[in-house]
């Protein structure tokens, strides 16, 4: 399989008090229709955002069951991702119909069409693991993670000001940032989750992060082309 790439997609892009939704979807089908008209393939993973913590806020206090709470998690990015594979279906794209529930039906539909839009598989996997777990069976030479941060920082922004952006790093000083590859609890988010980490130092397979919301990093990106983000190497 050439050409081909596979691209996390934050639930948060989808959030309308992040951005106009519908202006970026309508961006983002853009950006996959010139990928595969390049001749190139694309699976999409699409997390569970706001819909899946508010299913999880929901039923926690009668739930306390990690796996089930999961599971409420994964419907949510089965959602989101049948509203991106109907918009690029409605573009015209040769997107398969399916929404696969698990990495290897995804990995065959992508020999089968030219874009595949899945969400979470089982209890425990975010969809950033999946992603990468994805990019893995098909080859791609790289898994993007697309969130609503511009890059890795050496730590989190939110609380530490004195957080520092990085361009480039290494899969094992990613781990270093986001913690050892446990999965306690249902809904909580990371820039990448530290179980995908693992699974991509494991694999060999660099990551890229970049900031979702720039349609045009992300082309460039998916393009094998200079982008600004965060470049996430083997070692």
């Amino acid at each position: 399989m050439t050409s081909v790439q596979v691209v996390a997609l934050g639930g948060s892009l989808l959030r309308p008090e992040v951005m106009e939704r519908h202006a970026w979807l309508e961006g983002m089908a853009a950006v996959v229709a010139e990928h595969v008209a390049a001749g190139g393939r694309l699976g999409l993973v699409i997390g569970g955002g706001q819909p899946a913590r508010e299913a999880i806020s929901l039923a926690q206090p009668l739930l306390d069951d990690v796996a089930r709470l999961d599971e409420l998690g994964i419907a949510a990015t089965r959602l989101n991702a049948t509203v991106v594979q109907q918009i690029l279906a409605g573009a015209g794209i040769d997107v398969a119909a399916a929404i696969p529930i698990d990495v290897e039906h995804a990995a065959e539909l992508l020999e089968q069409h030219a874009v595949v839009v899945m969400g979470g598989t089982v209890p425990g996997h975010t969809t950033d693991a999946v992603a990468i777990r994805l990019a893995v069976a098909v080859g791609a030479g790289s898994c993007i993670i697309a969130t609503n941060v511009s890059h890795v920082h050496s730590a989190d922004p939110a609380t530490d000001p004195d957080a520092v952006a990085r361009e480039r790093m290494t899969l094992s000083e990613l781990q270093e940032i986001v913690g050892p590859p446990e999965h306690v609890a249902a809904g909580p988010t990371a820039v990448i989750d530290p179980i995908g980490v693992q699974v991509a130092i494991d694999a060999g397979l660099p990551l890229r992060v970049l900031d979702g919301r720039r349609l045009q990093q992300l082309a460039a990106c998916i393009a094998g082309e200079a982008f600004e983000g965060t470049a996430v190497e083997v070692g």
